[in-house]
């Protein structure tokens, strides 16, 4: 049975105990006890006990997100219409409510921050490359960061929201797209403004200088182009 399998596991069993004491050590034991696992071997697999189990419960929504998009009708929709579907179908992916809420305050703690930070950034990646997101340069690094700052303002909405279907969560994420989408409209007329996009010059020459990260192809494991 391969590793990821095991961990796979190893996060069914912890959720249950999630509930009561949070992504915690105790929490990881009783995991390992409840799925008869050699304690060592689970130490091998989840170095950080339930830390790693936690860090896999959020990348494990992103992976349903991105087959639950995939298997819709988003082709159709617009731009903003499909980031508030991904958004959502993210949410709609997490079965256990009180799971994320102990999530967020472990990620919330100083030494986990930073790791927390990197998760939800990775959502906003993975919802901008279903929506086919081409920018290699600045823009890159902004519609990630909005969109990071867009879903973990939604999240914790969510987390708080017990209106009937989360009703008032979407209205919220609406809210929120909206204002992006003027963020986008105001960018557009600066850029369309001739005396301010002089004035401006400077400031977006070097923003211009800034790339977005370049895959290389010779690596080991990636296709040779002919």
């Amino acid at each position: 049975m391969k590793v990821e399998q095991h961990l796979s596991q190893l996060l069914a069993a912890i959720l249950p105990h999630v509930v009561f004491d949070g992504w915690s050590q105790t929490s990881f034991d009783c995991a390992v006890a409840d799925f008869k696992m050699d304690p060592a071997f689970a130490a091998m697999i989840a170095p950080r006990g339930a830390i790693d189990l936690a860090v896999a419960y959020h990348r494990q929504g992103d992976a349903d997100m991105r087959a639950a998009y995939q298997n819709s009708s988003a082709a159709s929709l617009k731009i903003r219409e499909k980031i508030t579907l991904a958004v959502r179908l993210r949410l709609e992916a997490i079965a256990d409510k009180e799971a994320v809420r102990r999530a967020t305050s472990l990620f919330a703690l100083p030494h986990h921050a930073g790791e927390g930070a990197s998760l939800i950034w990775g959502t906003a990646d993975h919802i901008w490359d279903l929506l086919g997101d081409s920018s290699r340069d600045v823009n890159w690094y902004s519609k990630r960061a909005t969109l990071s700052a867009v879903y973990g303002a939604t999240v914790l909405f969510w987390l708080g929201d017990e209106s009937p279907n989360h009703v008032a969560t979407w209205a919220f994420l609406d809210r929120r797209i909206e204002n992006v989408m003027q963020i986008e409209t105001a960018k557009a007329k600066i850029r369309d403004n001739k005396p301010l996009s002089a004035a401006l010059a400077g400031p977006l020459w070097l923003l211009g200088k800034i790339k977005g990260p370049q895959m290389r192809d010779d690596l080991p494991g990636r296709a040779s182009k002919f």
